[in-house]
């Protein structure tokens, strides 16, 4: 079986402290031509993959934005009792990665095969990455996707100066899902705790605590239409074909 998990958790401030995953995303955006959140977006693409056992969203612990809202803020048809996959909810923590970490720990009584872990801000993935992602992870492990870079980047120090010119043929942007073998993954978020509490260590996303813990991590192109959703304009407007 393999289960998917949302991170919807975080605080947004960079929308201004406004829930972003709770956003409508503008009429038409649901798969039925019905009005839809950010997160019902996020949500949809592994609602309708028949691949997909279980879906793990976390949601803040504040009541005022956590399950209860989060609910509100989903389709109905994907929290009836009859509904495939499965959604359940569980706290998160204080950073994305222990959020992560209480959704896997979650998973260990359903005891699945993979995992794919995506962030609650990207309402835009569609079914072809997904289908990748799924193909590729029995064989690979872990895998992410990938962007290439259009700017050349530089490494700066904190005084402002170049320190490196870098190659950008060899570097990329990592976008979510990202796919794991489930137990592989646990055992890596479990290590990453423990190194937090131990040398006050901070992890950006699963492939880097997986490469930290359990070893190499394969990539597949992204897709630029899979954007996150980080500050306001970055939320469609009126007319805007996203």
């Amino acid at each position: 079986m393999t289960a998917a998990i949302i991170s919807a958790a975080g605080s947004s401030r960079r929308m201004g402290g406004v829930k972003k995953e709770y956003r409508p995303l503008g009429p038409g955006a649901g798969r039925d031509g019905k009005p839809l959140t950010v997160l019902g977006g996020a949500v949809s693409a592994f609602t309708a993959s028949p691949r997909i056992g279980l879906i793990v969203i976390a949601v803040p612990a504040d009541p005022d934005t956590g399950e209860s809202a989060a609910r509100k803020n989903l389709p109905l048809r994907f929290l009836q009792p009859d509904a495939s996959p499965n959604i359940v909810f569980v706290p998160g923590g204080r950073t994305r990665r222990a959020s992560v970490h209480r959704a896997l720990a979650l998973l260990a009584p359903y005891h699945p095969d993979y995992v794919v872990i995506h962030d609650g801000a990207r309402p835009w993935l569609d079914a072809p990455l997904l289908e990748r992602l799924l193909d590729e992870v029995p064989q690979r492990k872990a895998v992410i996707p990938i962007l290439p870079l259009i700017e050349t980047p530089k490494e700066i120090d904190e005084q402002g100066l170049i320190l490196r010119h870098l190659k950008r043929r060899t570097i990329g942007t990592a976008q979510t899902p990202q796919a794991f073998a489930y137990p592989a993954i646990l055992y890596a978020h479990e290590q990453a705790a423990e190194r937090e509490l131990r040398d006050r260590a901070e992890y950006t996303d699963d492939a880097e605590v997986w490469g930290e813990f359990v070893g190499p991590v394969s990539v597949i192109p992204g897709s630029p239409a899979n954007r996150k959703i980080t500050f306001p304009e970055d939320l469609p407007g009126p007319g805007d074909p996203r």
